[in-house]
């Protein structure tokens, strides 16, 4: 009932390019779904900040909503307004959203929701 060592030593072996697949599937799933999504929300948000100029309302990471006062483009600060005659200078890099844009459509006083029945039925 042993096993002889010649069939035993002959099942082994078979590394190479088998044996890599599974990582690379790994990796090519964690790409697509962690790696690139983080990547292109990073981008957005250099924009976002980069384009942050006087007069736009922002939110700060701490939770802090202000009108920017005084932005340059070089600096690594802006200058916003908490309260009246409160200014604080803040890190671009702390700016978490713009809510408003200046030149954001705003919308419609008729394009207010109106209460509906039901699943929408009732609506006009």
């Amino acid at each position: 009932m042993l096993i002889s060592p010649a069939f035993a030593q002959s099942a082994g072996g078979g590394g190479g390019l088998g044996s890599l697949l599974p990582f690379a599937l790994i990796f090519i799933v964690f790409y697509f779904f962690l790696i690139r999504p983080q990547q292109k929300r990073a981008k957005e948000h250099r924009q976002m900040v980069e384009s942050v100029s006087k007069g736009d309302k922002i939110v700060t990471s701490g939770g802090i909503t202000g009108t920017v006062t005084k932005s340059v483009a070089e600096q690594d600060t802006v200058e916003v307004e908490i309260a009246k005659d409160v200014r604080v200078n803040v890190m671009r890099s702390m700016i978490a959203d713009v809510p408003q844009k200046k030149n954001a459509p705003k919308p419609a006083a008729n394009d207010e929701k109106k209460p509906g029945g039901l699943f929408g039925f009732g609506k006009k």
